[in-house]
């Protein structure tokens, strides 16, 4: 028995049925704490990925000797296999279920881990880093769509947002593990730091192994039964979880994909849909037909919009930017290597901290408050970060002489001369000493006496910046804004604005979108932020004109969820002048389209018994309800049916 062997070793639903209310409601409660624990340490190993390359990528680059693009590579490489997987995890998803998805995230994580640990060359440690990326891409689209579809109405926002809160955590752990290894080994310490994240994830696999499977992915797959005796495992009492179930099967009734497809496959070309015999595999919808009929269900394709843009909004306000290159953002600021990567761990702490404050008040503020609220903040952390960047220039030393290739760059936005220590020293080969800007290395000047006195301090890698206090203070409070709002909760709403049978498919593609945002910035950043192009500043700024311009479209676009439920939710994105048979009825054949028209007429005749619970012993109602579809020869019946 499947459902059995998922709740091993804790109460049965029987059992918990037999105890008193209160202790009920206890056993419940630690049960969900330790799902959401167990599920949220996919967001733990997101985040801790994302935390580790920011410290692990200054040796990385002296042990192998990185250049600029090669770094880009080397950060992007995950982010693309992450954005690739996901776009296949909602499939995977689909077939095998959340908990089954998430145990394959977890081992693949684990392999490549234990493949950077061991990486001995540029090409082993970019394969490392594809192996972890699809690991990443799978687990960061199913635990918060897990967590979402197991958690109860009330509690759904705050436990979402424990995935998006153990990312966070998850950097700040990777800072620490970052600064330890950085100062006690410095050449090699990189191995431990990658390496490390091999044990969160065995810990994943082992924990997921002790949970069920997702309620709505067993109604959906005609496995009712077993979804309702996880649901009694979950929720106060048996008429909460029979009148969830109810809900549930409402929302899945016509989309029962394995059975009664083959009129409608013949209406498709064979490239998309298959040759239309009657096989196990033509009755499953394929890819390209079921992005069809999502987008042409006018609700979900509101839905998937909003869901798209709030995660391209995530990626382009910078927060990936700051998260992968935060090191190398305080070197540029002027602060030494092991500084720099200490630093960056502890300023992760204060996203850590945003989101502890918007999970005690994501079900008291709202979804759209804090988004809203934490996109104001947003805006000015990163128009003062980028400030900070600009006041370090303009008030750097001044340079009076500047030595053949050392008095001027290629730029875009700026004049390219040299006019400031801080201009100097972005020219690779060029110092500064004494007012001018000479050729030399990290070692000295090659010519002593090209600076106007012999003894005067030569500057190679920064400048004294008088603002380098004011960067650290926007970092901090970009990332403290970021976590109130913008760091969880596009999770939260993407887990639960989309119908159950397009929830798969919409969550995997909103993720997809994410990891894509993620690999235009993270691949761009060095780049952009470069003299030749943007600048420093400019590049934060523009990151905050895209924040500005979120503001205003969030405020007109993004609906509140807070205590709905899934259902309801769905019901959010409807206007009243949809076609209320739209055309996502198309995909069904005429005889569900007159099954659906039997049903509405049986829930009409019978509202009052449908509404009582069922127990265990079968009440009359409850068997009401199920033999008048059994009396009309309802093809989707055994959906329905409590097999």
């Amino acid at each position: 028995d499947t459902s059995s062997q998922e709740n091993a070793g804790s109460p049965s639903s029987s059992t918990i049925r037999q105890i008193d209310p209160a202790r009920r409601r206890d056993l419940v409660n630690a049960r969900m704490r330790k799902l959401t624990l167990t599920a949220a340490t996919g967001g733990f190993l997101f985040g801790y990925d994302t935390g580790v390359i920011s410290g692990a990528m200054l040796p990385l680059k002296r042990s192998f000797d990185l250049v600029p693009k090669q770094e880009e590579v080397v950060v992007t490489a995950t982010v693309v296999a992450a954005f690739a997987s996901s776009l296949v995890g909602g499939q995977i998803n689909r077939a095998f279920g959340r908990k089954s998805s998430a145990i394959f995230a977890a081992v693949v994580f684990t392999l490549g881990s234990i493949a950077l640990a061991s990486a001995w060359s540029y090409g082993s440690l970019v394969v490392g880093r594809v192996i972890v990326g699809i690991g990443i891409g799978v687990a960061s689209m199913t635990t918060p769509v897990y967590i979402a579809e197991v958690a109860p109405p009330e509690t759904r926002g705050k436990l979402v947002t424990v995935n998006a809160l153990l990312v966070c955590v998850g950097q700040f752990g990777a800072g620490m593990v970052d600064g330890v290894f950085g100062q006690l080994l410095p050449d090699s310490g990189w191995r431990f730091m990658l390496g490390l994240a091999a044990v969160p994830s065995v810990l994943m696999t082992l924990g997921f192994l002790g949970l069920p499977e997702s309620p709505r992915w067993l109604v959906m797959k005609g496995r009712a039964r077993q979804a309702l005796q996880v649901l009694k495992e979950v929720r106060t009492s048996d008429q909460e979880a029979n009148d969830e179930l109810f809900e549930i099967i409402d929302a899945a009734k016509l989309f029962d994909q394995n059975q009664h497809m083959e009129e409608e496959e013949a209406g498709w070309p064979s490239w998309c849909c298959g040759s239309g015999k009657k096989s196990n595999d033509s009755r499953e919808f394929s890819f390209v037909k079921r992005v069809g009929a999502m987008l042409a269900h006018a609700p979900t394709r509101r839905a998937l919009g909003l869901g798209c843009g709030i995660m391209c909004l995530q990626q382009f306000s910078g927060i990936n930017t700051v998260m992968y290159y935060a090191a190398s953002i305080y070197q540029m600021i002027g602060f030494t290597e092991i500084v720099s990567i200490w630093l960056s761990g502890y300023t992760a702490l204060g996203q850590v901290i945003g989101l502890i404050f918007s999970i005690c008040f994501v079900e008291k503020a709202g979804r759209r408050t804090l988004v809203l609220g934490s996109l104001v903040f947003v805006t000015i952390s990163l128009f003062g970060l980028g400030l900070s960047f600009y006041l370090a220039r303009v008030t750097s030393d001044p340079v009076v002489l500047s030595h053949d290739m050392c008095a001027s760059q290629p730029a875009t936005i700026w004049s390219g001369v040299t006019q400031y220590c801080y201009d100097c020293v972005q020219i690779d080969g060029c110092g500064f000493c004494g007012g001018r800007c000479v050729t030399g290395n990290a070692d000295g000047p090659f010519i002593v006496s090209s600076c106007y006195h012999g003894d005067a301090d030569y500057i190679y890698n920064g400048c004294e910046n008088r603002f380098g206090w004011m960067s650290v203070v926007f970092m901090v409070s970009y990332l403290l804004s970021f976590g109130v709002g913008m760091g969880g909760l596009p999770w939260t709403i993407t887990s639960e604005i989309y119908p159950l049978h397009h929830r798969a498919l919409a969550v995997s593609i909103s993720t997809a979108t994410n990891w894509l945002g993620n690999m235009i910035v993270s691949a761009t950043f060095l780049t952009i932020s470069s003299p030749a192009f943007l600048s420093s500043y400019g590049a934060f700024w523009l990151y905050t004109c895209v924040a500005l311009y979120g503001i205003v479209w969030l405020y007109f676009s993004l609906p509140e969820t807070r205590g709905l439920s899934l259902e309801e939710i769905e019901e959010l994105f409807r206007r009243p002048d949809d076609d209320e048979s739209d055309h996502a009825m198309d995909v069904f054949t005429w005889e569900q389209k007159q099954t659906l028209a039997r049903h509405e007429a049986i829930e009409t005749a019978s509202v009052g018994s449908a509404a009582m619970p069922i127990h265990d012993s079968e009440s009359v109602a409850g068997k009401s309800h199920h033999d008048e579809y059994d009396s009309l020869g309802d093809p989707l019946a055994p959906l329905l049916h409590c097999s």
